[in-house]
């Protein structure tokens, strides 16, 4: 019984504080994030931002232009997911955060306006298509994200579910670790 308590203290507890607090390594799935992320990247989500900012300590902690990995909304295609055991999980989609609380966002012919004014994206892909959007007002704690992949189609993201609230991201994807080829801060 000690032993199992060491081992619970020693070893669980220390790896159960950081994945929930401090950082949490996450695998890209999909293309909605090319050309910045491919599928079978690897990456790793700096969670202390957002738990900063829920403590009122860090108002200004996900800036636009940044990625961040957040929960899809209930109901959503990527809502829940069977994991190991057949126990069900909610995965993290991973896109960048294109306005912030108090902007109005919209997409004219593929152009990203924020606050009526053209975004320069040099992140999207070449190939942006002719989505569009009417404006969207965020309020308090809403954050709008889109997939780097603005083709039609290839990117399941506020476009399509609305403004994400803050409390269902999960923080800034900061490194990519894996491939090692492509290693270094995003």
């Amino acid at each position: 019984m000690r032993g199992l308590l060491r081992w619970i203290l020693g070893v669980a507890l220390p790896i159960w504080l950081i994945l929930t607090f401090l950082a949490v390594p996450e695998e890209v799935v999909g293309h909605s994030m090319e050309p910045t992320l491919h599928t079978g990247d690897r990456v790793i989500v700096f969670k202390l931002p957002r738990w900063l900012h829920a403590w009122g300590l860090d108002p200004h902690w996900l800036p636009a232009g940044s990625i961040a990995a957040f929960r899809p909304p209930a109901g959503s295609p990527y809502d829940l997911q069977r994991g190991l055991f057949g126990l069900s999980f909610h995965p993290y989609l991973i896109k960048r955060v294109v306005a912030i609380p108090g902007d109005t966002v919209a997409m004219r012919a593929g152009v990203l306006l924020r606050n009526g004014r053209p975004v320069h994206e040099a992140y999207t892909s070449e190939v942006q298509g002719a989505s569009s959007f009417r404006p969207v007002h965020l309020g308090k704690g809403q954050y709008f994200l889109l997939g780097d992949n603005r083709a039609l189609g290839a990117s399941l993201d506020s476009r399509y579910f609305g403004p994400v609230p803050a409390q269902d991201i999960a923080g800034p994807v900061i490194f990519r670790f894996w491939p090692l080829s492509r290693w270094g801060p995003l």
